[in-house]
Formats: structure tokens, sequence, C-alpha cells
């Protein structure tokens, strides 16, 4: 009885009729609606989402305590879950309770160590040199797009560096029309809200996307089966890892069904991802100019003057102050800005907030 005397209530902003909060955060800025409820009610608040319930916790030290993964398990729901149209059980969209997310995970993890790198590292200095080349050749007046010009950066890396295809970004005009239809189908998931006749105010879309998802997956099972066809195991991507990788506890491969979720998710994940850390880093930059100076020191004294002399990775990791440029850029304004979560039995957090089983927890 003395535990229970001191569980306190989770605040909750004012909630109307049948909607309950799903008017209290505004459709066009989310992510900003929710941060300023969290500022004016606290570290963990409580939302009543038309009956069903969803907490929003931001306080370090309880998003500490929700990282427990014995406690807590992640939360593929609302349009995470519709994601799955194009990264089906790959490790974004799946399940941690799918053998292909333990599989895949175990497969993967060493392609993103530091050794790995090494291999990835003339891809993505082939793709950053197009976008050099591309700035040098403008005038002093013309303006950058920089949102669209990291986009491509990130996009082009990924494709090489993901499956050896090249996007070509910086040699066309617009993107690519596999990058159209994959913002397309995720604008479509994110918009949908669970709402009554949605379905069918969203139908010219949903079979919008319907095509740009048939039109993906076969790009990407064209390029899986060519591999396989030539039996090219020289080119040193995550493609060829993934067809060749052995999960040690199961001795099993990946499908290629699976192979493709995972190519679209290195996609769907990465690309905006990484392109939105670069966009604001230079515009935190721009509006920093001693910040910047410093930047600009310090990539000179490492990678030297003279631009003929390709850099190395080994110099990139010496970039100790651009590195806390990233790092800060991302935490003042975070491009993955939250996470599902959600207990797998009654918790108390907080040692004073309790929250139930699967009540479905973000995190921000």
């Amino acid at each position: 009885m003395a535990a229970e005397t001191k569980l306190e209530r989770i605040p909750m902003p004012d909630k109307m009729p049948v909607v309950g909060n799903m008017l209290s955060v505004d459709a066009g800025a989310p992510l900003q609606s929710l941060m300023q409820l969290s500022r004016d009610l606290g570290p963990i608040i409580r939302l009543d989402m038309m009956g069903t319930p969803l907490l929003i916790v931001s306080g370090q030290e309880l998003v500490n305590e929700l990282c427990d993964e014995k406690r807590f398990d992640k939360a593929v729901r609302g349009s995470l879950r519709r994601v799955r149209a194009i990264g089906g059980d790959g490790l974004f969209t799946g399940d941690t309770a799918e053998e292909n997310w333990s599989k895949a995970h175990r497969i993967l993890l060493p392609t993103f160590s530091r050794q790995a790198m090494n291999g990835y590292f003339p891809m993505m200095l082939d793709v950053a040199s197009q976008l050099c080349m591309k700035w040098e050749r403008l005038n002093q007046d013309d303006e950058i797009d920089i949102v669209h010009d990291m986009t491509a950066v990130a996009l082009d890396t990924i494709g090489i560096c993901g499956f050896n295809y090249r996007f070509n970004s910086f040699y066309r005009q617009d993107y690519h029309p596999f990058i159209n239809a994959l913002t397309n189908t995720l604008e479509t998931c994110m918009m949908q809200r669970g709402l009554p006749f949605e379905q069918q105010i969203l139908k010219k879309r949903l079979r919008q996307m319907e095509g740009d998802v048939g039109y993906m997956n076969k790009l990407v099972d064209d390029i899986i089966a060519e591999r396989r066809k030539s039996g090219d195991r020289a080119t040193n991507d995550l493609l060829n890892y993934m067809l060749d990788g052995v999960d040690k506890v199961t001795g099993e491969s990946l499908s290629d069904e699976n192979i493709r979720y995972q190519i679209n998710t290195f996609l769907i994940a990465g690309h905006e991802t990484t392109s939105g850390l670069m966009s604001f880093t230079l515009y935190y930059l721009m509006n920093h100019p001693e910040v910047l100076a410093k930047a600009y020191e310090e990539v000179d004294r490492v990678f030297g003057r003279d631009i003929s002399v390709q850099p190395t990775l080994k110099q990139v990791n010496q970039l100790q102050y651009v590195n806390q440029i990233l790092l800060e850029a991302l935490r003042l304004y975070p491009t993955a800005p939250a996470f599902g979560l959600y207990p797998y039995e009654d918790e108390i957090v907080g040692g004073k907030y309790k929250i139930k089983k699967g009540t479905f927890t973000t995190v921000l």
C-alpha cells in the first residue's frame, strides 16, 4: 500500500469528447507540437488518441529507464507499421520477435564496423566529389538548394555502397524515379492517422502507392537477381554481404525477399536522416561564423590545402571538432526525432509513474 501512495498521475492536456487529444497535436508540425506539450506539462505526458492511450517521454532520466531492453521493446505501430509496405520485416520495420529481425541483425552488424568503412570509403568519396564538382562550377551569385543536394549525396551514397547502383542524382534535373516513388510512399504512410473514412479520402494516393511499391520492389529484385546471376562477389557492398552472410545462430542466410526489404530499409532510414543532419549542420554553421571558421581551420590542418590530394578515412577520423559540430547539430535538431516503445509488463518508471503493459510510448 505504501508503494501505491507514491504513484502520481501522468499529466495530460485538456481533451475533447470522442476525439480525445487528436486535435492537441498539430498535424502540420506534430513533432514541434509534442515538444511544446512536453515543455508545458513535463518529462512524461499522457494523450488519449480516440480511446487509445499514448505516452510521450522526453526527460533524460526516464528515457534512460525506458531504454532497458529487458523491460521495454521497440514498437512498430502507426505510421511505422504502414511503412512495412516497402520495409517488410527488415530491421527498421520488423518486430524484434520476428526471426528475420534477429537473423539480419547478427548478419549485418559487422557491415557497419570501422573496418567495413574502409571498404565503403572510396565509394563515399566518389559521390562527395560529384557534389564538390557541382558546387565548383556554380557562379558566385547562384543559389544552392542545400536540402536537395544533401539528399542527393545521401541517396547516391546508399545506392552505391548498398548495392552498387548509381542513382546519378548530380547528372539529372530531378531525382531518380525510384526516389520519387519512395518519397510518395513514405508521405502516404505518414499522412494516415486511422481516422474514419480515411481510406476513401486517400483512395487515389493509396492506389498510387500500390503502383510505386510494385515499381520499387521490382527494381530491387532485379538488382538482386542480376547479382546472383553474374556471380560477382568482388564488389564490396552491403548486397554481397547479405547474399554471402550466414547467421551463426541459425546457420541460415537471408532470403532474397528479406534482402529486398533490407535494401529498401537502408534507403528509407538512411537518406532523410543523413541529409537532414547535413542540412541542419550547414544551417547552424551559416549562423555561427566563429564555429565555421574553426571548422575550416581543422579541415585545412588535417587535409592540407592541396585539393588534388584525396583525403583518407584516417584523416576523416581526425576531424574531432567537425565531429563535435555534427553531434551538436543532432542535439539541437535530431533528424531521427522520436522512437516508439512499449513495456512487456506493467512498469513503474521514475519511481512514481505507472505504465500499463503494452502502452505505446513515444520517446522524444
